[in-house]
């Protein structure tokens, strides 16, 4: 997948770039890594309240 890719690499590369040549608007790249985020942080949040049960 192209945002997979974007991903692995944009330490290394502009996203902005990596978005042009592969035909990929930068935008929905953002968009994906925010969903992404907010799914990482409702888990965190989920195992905090686990933990604190415990």
């Amino acid at each position: 997948m192209k945002y997979a890719f974007i991903a692995e690499n944009r330490l290394t590369f502009a996203v902005r770039a990596m978005c042009r040549t592969l035909l990929v608007h930068p935008s929905g790249f953002y968009a994906l890594l925010r969903v992404l985020l907010s799914q990482r942080a409702l888990e965190d949040q989920r195992q905090t309240k686990l933990l604190k049960k415990a």
